[in-house]
C-alpha cells in the first residue's frame, strides 16, 4: 500500500503528525484510525460473504479481483482454450517491425542487405531520406486563412 513513500517521506510524515497531534493525542489518534480501517476491512469482508453467499454454489470460486478489466482480460488471455498462444508465439513482433522500418527506409530485408549494401552505398537510388531534416526552402508556403 504505501511501497513508494521512502525513508525520508516517511520521516517528514510523523514529524509533521507530531506537530499537527501532539505528542499527547498521537497515540489516540493511530489507535481510532487503525480501530476505522481495521472495520473497513471487516465490512469488506463481510459484504464479500455475503455476496458470495447470495450468488450460490455455482460461483463459489468467483474472485472479486476478477471483475477489474486488466485482471479479466490477462486470465482470459492466459487460459489456453482459444489456442491463444500458438497465435501468439507465430507473429514475431521484432521481424516485423524490422521489415517494416525497412520498407519505410527502401531497403531490403536484413538477409540480402549485405550484399546490395557495398553496391548502392554511393548513391540514394530516389529514396527519399527520412532521417534528414528539411531545409528552410523546403516547406510548403504559409497560408494564414487556411487555419
Amino acid at each position: 500500500m504505501f511501497n513508494d513513500i521512502g525513508p525520508l517521506e516517511l520521516v517528514t510524515l510523523v514529524v509533521l503528525a507530531v506537530l499537527v497531534f501532539g505528542p499527547d493525542k498521537l497515540p489516540k489518534f493511530i489507535q481510532d484510525v487503525t480501530r476505522t480501517i481495521r472495520k473497513i476491512r471487516e465490512f469488506s469482508e463481510s459484504a464479500k460473504q455475503d455476496i458470495r453467499s447470495e450468488l450460490g454454489p455455482e460461483f463459489k470460486d468467483f474472485e472479486f479481483e476478477d471483475l477489474n478489466p486488466k485482471t479479466f482480460i490477462r486470465k482470459q488471455l492466459d487460459n489456453d482454450e482459444l489456442g491463444l498462444k500458438e497465435i501468439r508465439n507465430g507473429f514475431d513482433l521484432k521481424k516485423e517491425m524490422a521489415e517494416v522500418t525497412d520498407a519505410v527506409h527502401g531497403t531490403e530485408a536484413p538477409s540480402s542487405s549485405s550484399a546490395s549494401s557495398s553496391s548502392s552505398s554511393g548513391s540514394t537510388g530516389g529514396r527519399v531520406d527520412m532521417t534528414k531534416k528539411p531545409e528552410e526552402d523546403d516547406r510548403p508556403p504559409f497560408d494564414a486563412d487556411a487555419t
